[in-house]
């Protein structure tokens, strides 16, 4: 860590190029001595990615912005935030403190995080931002150790551990199972259970929930998959030293007003029965954590759905209902004979579910521009007949 980077006038070139074309800023080199070009391009590069993702970090003057990946790996506020409020009592260790996101948050609700990090530049950066950053109830203790070895070392019991472990091997692909992981959590179980009395673990979103249970070897006691704006960025993955086959699962999506919250399991899915429909007055379409959950058929028992097919994952109902997804208003409900393709609209947004055709080949061959205020979702009834079901977001 370059700390000539956040005196004033590095800064003010910093602030002064923010919306300037970053390759013609690196053309011209750095005007500062002891400070490169790519050092001052790492600054503004990382202020952009982090705009929406860390919006606290990017109002903190002389904040420092780490390299792409390890942004990249760094949980963002919103998700952050969520992850403390699942703790409680007084002390966690942080084994993979990264960027320090995590840890800032914990610490507004513990009064004591140990936050590690192997990564001495990373480790620097975390301790550095947060003397800056606006202060929190609790204290964070930085150590620049391995977080395995921490624990082994500490003579602390733990309330909490927490590890989001590095999710790419060593040539730099993407991994998705535990055992890919560094570090790989599934080595040391007696350990964790030995410091703590709960661990929180993230994931990738892109891992098996089924899969999942069975390596933490049934030590699962919750599931939070976590979406923000829809978009499924982690798993959350609460342990404790106990056998549970059959975890509480809670899908949350994370809104700029409220989130959208539902809880199932795996047992209460298997044993759901599902009434099927044709459309009827209003279509639900489950949000995006839902549906990586795969609680097709609890949500159907819960809200008093129908589904539309088995596969389909559209839901309907007689009457309008608040519901953790999108709803829609049906116009109509057209088969795709000559006379129903008629009536189609010229402009529309088109999705598909379990239908044959991609989203562009549907547009190119029925001459369908994309947007307005109507949705044409292309899809099968239980019959496995398709339908359009042609409707206007409410």
């Amino acid at each position: 860590m370059n700390l000539l980077l956040i005196q004033k006038e590095v800064q003010n070139f910093i602030k002064e190029n923010l919306n300037q074309d970053l390759a013609k800023v690196i053309l011209k080199g750095s005007p500062f001595q002891g400070v490169s070009i790519q050092e001052i391009a790492q600054q503004i590069n990382g202020f952009h990615k982090s705009k929406n993702k860390l919006p606290l970090w990017c109002k903190t003057k002389n904040i420092f912005f780490p390299p792409s990946l390890n942004l990249e790996q760094s949980s963002s506020e919103a998700t952050a935030k969520y992850k403390s409020e699942l703790i409680s009592n007084s002390r966690i260790a942080d084994l993979t403190g990264g960027f320090g996101v995590d840890s800032y948050y914990f610490s507004s609700k513990l009064d004591n995080v140990y936050y590690c990090e192997i990564n001495k530049d990373l480790y620097q950066i975390a301790g550095y931002n947060y003397q800056i950053l606006p202060p929190n109830n609790g204290k964070i203790h930085f150590f620049n150790q391995d977080g395995i070895e921490f624990i082994e070392s500490s003579k602390h019991h733990f309330d909490w551990l927490y590890l989001d472990p590095a999710r790419r091997d060593d040539a730099g692909k993407k991994v998705i199972n535990f055992e890919q992981y560094t570090p790989n959590i599934l080595k040391h179980f007696d350990l964790f259970f030995e410091k703590a009395d709960h661990m929180l673990i993230k994931t990738s979103p892109l891992l098996d929930l089924t899969k999942g249970i069975e390596a933490l070897k049934f030590f699962v006691q919750e599931i939070h998959v976590v979406a923000v704006d829809n978009e499924v960025k982690e798993l959350l993955w609460i342990l404790k030293n106990k056998e549970n086959k059959n975890p509480k699962i809670t899908c949350v999506n994370i809104k700029e007003e409220e989130n959208d919250v539902f809880y199932s399991s795996q047992e209460e899915e298997k044993n759901t029965s599902v009434d099927f429909s044709e459309p009827e007055q209003y279509l639900y379409e489950p949000n995006s954590s839902i549906l990586k959950a795969g609680f097709f058929k609890a949500i159907t028992e819960k809200y008093q759905l129908q589904k539309i097919a088995e596969h389909s994952h559209l839901y309907t109902s007689e009457k309008k209902i608040d519901f953790p997804g999108r709803v829609f208003k049906v116009l109509q409900n057209l088969t795709l004979d000559k006379k129903s393709l008629a009536l189609l609209p010229q402009k529309a947004n088109v999705s598909t579910r379990n239908f044959p055709l991609a989203v562009v080949a549907i547009k190119k061959k029925y001459k369908i521009k994309d947007g307005g205020k109507e949705y044409l979702f292309f899809t099968q009834n239980q019959q496995k007949q398709k339908i359009v079901i042609h409707c206007q977001k409410i």
